[in-house]
């Protein structure tokens, strides 16, 4: 029997009957078209999770019934904090979605000299709060309890200097330094440019910022790859892989 995993962003606790707001109740009654004493799962991406069942279903309302608390949150014990420049079509949405599968902390999108983004005020809101929802569904898919930050765009610059994490990378093919001969680490931050490539002065302000230089083999990776890969060889080497 399935028991689908459900963001619902309101109070939860053990015992209790919760009425779902209208997003969650239109996916589970419109959508999966759950039935009454049907299983499911809710997170408010607090920590923990609950198993409940479907208590009343109709037109414009959902309510669950929350039996227990489950615990663990599938959180990397590793913090990795992922600056990714602004890329154009499905390219963002598929790093943020498989970098938040992959364990990701927070993902800030970066304006850099080679970005061919271009967004007004309203459509940057907009954007933000759909890359917010693709990470909600990607923990609701992997099983993640606690929902990666995903901060507004600002100036490459301006994030590079605000990093206080362990370690540093920009990850870029003009160097041959790879993934190996540092001390573990807690937290590290993690550089990707855009389609075209940080240009040689973005890659020396980074390394100015105490940034290691980072290649990933012979192989030039797309934007939206790069960092699944990378996330995916620190977890392996630092968190929980």
């Amino acid at each position: 029997m399935r028991n689908p995993r459900i963001f619902s962003d309101q109070p939860l606790q053990a015992n209790s009957s919760v009425e779902l707001a209208e997003s969650a109740a239109n996916h589970v009654g419109r959508v999966l078209r759950m039935k009454v004493d049907e299983p499911l799962v809710l997170f408010n991406g607090q920590g923990g999770a609950w198993q409940g069942k479907v208590e009343s279903v109709s037109k414009k309302s959902v309510t669950v019934y929350l039996d227990n608390l489950i615990e663990g949150d599938a959180q990397s014990p590793l913090t990795i904090e992922l600056g990714q420049t602004l890329s154009r079509g499905e390219r963002m949405d598929y790093a943020i979605q498989k970098a938040t599968e992959a364990g990701v902390t927070s993902i800030t999108p970066l304006w850099s000299e080679r970005c061919e983004v271009k967004l007004n005020a309203e459509r940057l809101d907009k954007r933000v709060k759909h890359w917010q929802q693709i990470a909600i569904s990607a923990c609701e898919q992997c099983g993640r309890n606690i929902i990666p930050v995903i901060h507004p765009p600002v100036k490459l610059e301006e994030w590079l200097s605000t990093r206080k994490t362990n370690l540093n990378f920009v990850l870029h093919h003009r160097t041959k330094e790879q993934l190996s001969g540092y001390e573990a680490p807690d937290s590290v931050s993690l550089l990707i440019g855009p389609e075209g490539g940080l240009t040689a002065d973005e890659i020396v302000m980074a390394e100015q910022k105490q940034f290691n230089p980072l290649a990933l083999g012979p192989r030039v990776l797309r934007t939206e790859t790069a960092p699944v890969v990378a996330i995916s060889l620190m977890q392996y080497l630092w968190g929980d892989y």
